[in-house]
C-alpha cells in the first residue's frame, strides 16, 4: 500500500511540474548537417545555450525563453561554423550589444517567444556566414509541408550533446489537429504552428533555431514534449510573419 501511495505521489508531482515549468524548446532522430551559414549558437561562458539565425548583418533572431537561465551572465554569439569547438576559417565569436525580448513574452507562457540579439558589430558575410530570409506573409502552410530544423541541441533523451550541427526533416501538422485534446488541447494560437515529433524532433538546446520551409524561416523552435520525440506532443514553433512589424521597428531603432 505504501509503495502504491509513493508512485501516486510521484505521478501527481510530475504532472504538476509539467504544467508549471513549461517544457521548453526542445535534434532527435536527425543526422549531422551540411553547413548552414545562417545558423547561430547563443552561448554563455563559451557554452552553447540556444540556437538562432542571422536576419541582418548585426542581428540574430532567437527565442525569448533562452534568457530564463542566463541570470546576469553575458551572452555571446558564434557564427560561421558547424563545429562548436573545431577550427573553421570563418568562425567568429561576437559580443552582444543588446538583447530585445518581445514585450509580450513571459517565462510562464509560450506566447510571443521571440528574442532579437544585436551583435557588437556587423558580421562579415561570406560563404560560411549568410542571412536567412524569414516569412513575412501571414498565412498558414499546408499540412504535410516538409521543413527542416537544425541545431546543436541534445540528440538523445539521455542528454547527449553533439559537437557538430545536426538537422532533421519534419512535416507540418495543422493547427486544428495540433490543438486536439490528445495533443496540445487548445494551447496553439494563430501565431504558432506545429511540426511532427514521432521519434524525430527538435530538442533541448535547439530553441531559437529556425524552422525552414521552402528555403525561408517560417518559425522558430519554442517548445514541445518534456520527452523529445513524443508523437502526442508535436513541437510548437513561433511563426515569424505575425511579428514582422515588431522586428522591423527594433532593427530601425538601432539605425537611429
Amino acid at each position: 500500500m505504501a509503495g502504491s501511495f509513493i508512485w501516486l505521489l510521484i505521478a501527481v508531482l510530475g504532472a504538476f511540474s509539467t504544467r508549471v515549468e513549461r517544457p521548453r524548446g526542445r535534434i532527435l532522430g536527425g543526422r549531422e548537417a551540411p553547413r548552414r551559414p545562417y545558423m547561430a549558437s547563443l552561448q554563455i561562458n563559451r557554452k552553447h545555450i540556444c540556437g538562432g539565425f542571422l536576419i541582418a548583418e548585426q542581428w540574430v533572431l532567437s527565442a525569448a525563453h533562452c534568457l530564463e537561465d542566463a541570470g546576469n551572465e553575458t551572452f555571446q554569439v558564434l557564427l560561421g561554423t558547424r563545429s562548436l569547438s573545431g577550427f573553421e576559417p570563418n568562425k567568429r565569436l561576437f559580443g552582444v550589444r543588446r538583447l530585445v525580448p518581445h514585450p509580450g513574452s513571459s517565462r510562464y507562457t509560450n506566447h510571443d517567444d521571440l528574442l532579437l540579439v544585436q551583435l557588437e558589430e556587423r558580421a562579415f558575410l561570406n560563404s560560411d556566414v549568410q542571412i536567412l530570409a524569414f516569412q513575412r506573409e501571414d498565412r498558414d502552410l499546408p499540412e504535410g509541408t516538409r521543413c527542416e530544423v537544425a541545431g546543436w541541441g541534445i540528440i538523445s533523451n539521455t542528454g547527449k550533446r553533439p559537437e557538430n550541427l545536426h538537422h532533421v526533416e519534419l512535416g507540418v501538422i495543422g493547427r486544428p489537429k495540433c490543438n486536439e485534446r490528445i495533443h496540445h488541447d487548445g494551447e496553439v494560437t494563430e501565431k504558432m504552428m506545429c511540426a511532427e515529433s514521432r521519434k524525430k524532433d527538435s530538442c533541448k538546446g535547439d530553441s531559437g533555431g529556425p524552422l525552414v520551409c521552402n528555403d525561408i524561416a517560417e518559425a522558430i523552435v519554442t517548445t514541445g514534449s518534456r520527452i523529445c520525440g513524443n508523437w502526442k506532443k508535436p513541437g510548437i514553433y513561433t511563426r515569424t510573419a505575425p511579428y514582422t512589424e515588431w522586428i522591423s521597428s527594433v532593427l530601425a531603432s538601432s539605425n537611429n
